[in-house]
């Protein structure tokens, strides 16, 4: 889906396909079957942004047979879908039964994080529409934070440079900008956006930069606007946007809310949960300190490692139109916010949005789908939310 910002950019929405498992060429193929399609045509639209998950294995078939890789843009283009993004995080297994700590392997330590968002570049300049010039990835925020040292942060750096070189080259061969964005995720070594300010500048290339997803920007209890603020002050471009909301509870103090948090917590993705800071206290007095946090939302509920006097947030990305029944809800408004500063000013911070809610199958289980239809109603409702939200900050939405 496209709009025109009234400064005349055109902003591209997608939905990001790591919501359905596949690890091969034909398992993304049968993805634009199944899913992406279906989508489109409940959105009534022509033309529906995709941003493809694609897994390693997908990825190196696509980047070594340029036959393959045609054959994926005929796809597209026969079934209306169009690609500007990739998300480059997962690197496979994101459909396995226990993902958790595994999606953060192989690191930014690791040559074949390098090698693989390389292939992602590669693969995207040729999927990109021929009216646009530009595609974007995200990525891992450098790697999990309780494995990192001084010599894998040096490796990180280095890689991000080589990173910078190949996508300037591919630029220069193809024509086809690429820029590539960390996703600042909480437990990671770049947990906020404020952390992602000093390897970016160590790096200092404007095809690196950041992907604010405001899940996770929530889940840290990130103000959004000093947040972009900040991002935009340093000169560190938002390359693009995840769209998500986190799982927020109020009073987690109380039975009925825990009872109600204990429904979510399952055992395929990792839901860090984090405490309010400001509810964080010494001595009676609140002090300037960080959200307290725990790696899963079952490690939260099951000791009393978080303050439970103010709320709580879980890196769980709810679906966008469907707020958690009370006493839980969603952080629908800090998206809003969010987006209000990445593309209601007077030129967009960023051009490239991404619906991303991966967690459907992982919902308790009166929430879940139960056949594909319905998960694409539900990915349809989501992207109409998304759609409205930008249409009331004065965007157009385009054929």
């Amino acid at each position: 889906m496209r709009f025109r910002h009234p400064d005349g950019t055109t902003v591209h929405l997608a939905y990001c396909t790591n919501v359905h498992p596949a690890e091969t060429l034909d398992g993304v193929l049968a993805q634009l079957r199944d899913h992406c399609e279906p989508v489109r045509r409940r959105l009534g639209r022509d033309r529906l942004g995709v941003g493809l998950w694609l897994a390693k294995d997908a990825a190196r078939a696509l980047d070594s047979d340029p036959s393959a890789l045609r054959g994926l843009r005929t796809a597209l283009d026969r079934r209306g879908l169009e690609v500007v993004t990739l998300n480059g995080f997962p690197y496979e297994g994101f459909g396995a039964e226990e993902v958790k700590y595994r999606v953060y392997k192989p690191d930014w330590s690791d040559r074949e994080r390098l090698d693989h968002t390389t292939a992602l570049a590669r693969v995207l300049a040729g999927l990109l529409p021929d009216d646009v010039t530009e595609g974007t990835i995200s990525t891992l925020p450098l790697g999990w934070r309780t494995v990192w040292n001084a010599e894998r942060a040096e490796v990180a750096r280095s890689a991000l440079r080589t990173l910078a070189d190949r996508l300037d080259a591919l630029a220069d061969l193809t024509g086809r900008s690429v820029r590539v964005g960390l996703e600042p995720e909480p437990g990671c070594i770049v947990e906020t956006t404020t952390d992602a300010l000093a390897p970016l500048k160590a790096v200092g290339h404007p095809r690196i930069g950041v992907c604010v997803d405001t899940c996770h920007l929530a889940t840290s209890f990130e103000d959004p606007r000093t947040a972009l603020d900040t991002l935009a002050a340093a000169g560190v471009p938002v390359v693009k946007s995840q769209l998500s909301a986190a799982l927020h509870a109020e009073h987690p103090r109380l039975p009925a809310v825990r009872e109600a948090l204990a429904a979510f917590d399952e055992p395929r993705f990792l839901h860090q949960t984090r405490s309010s800071p400001s509810h964080i206290r010494a001595g009676g007095t609140p002090i300037a300190a960080g959200p307290h946090g725990t790696d899963d939302l079952g490690e939260a509920l099951a000791d009393t490692a978080l303050p439970d006097s103010g709320p709580w947030r879980a890196h769980f990305h709810v679906p966008l139109h469907a707020a958690p029944a009370a006493p839980l809800t969603s952080t629908l408004p800090v998206l809003k916010a969010a987006l209000t500063r990445l593309v209601g000013g007077p030129h967009p911070l960023t051009r490239h949005l991404e619906v991303e809610t991966y967690t459907w199958q992982a919902l308790p289980l009166e929430l879940r789908p139960r056949a594909r239809a319905q998960l694409a109603d539900g990915i349809a409702a989501e992207l109409a939310l998304a759609r409205d939200l930008l249409t009331d900050l004065g965007l157009k939405e385009l054929p």
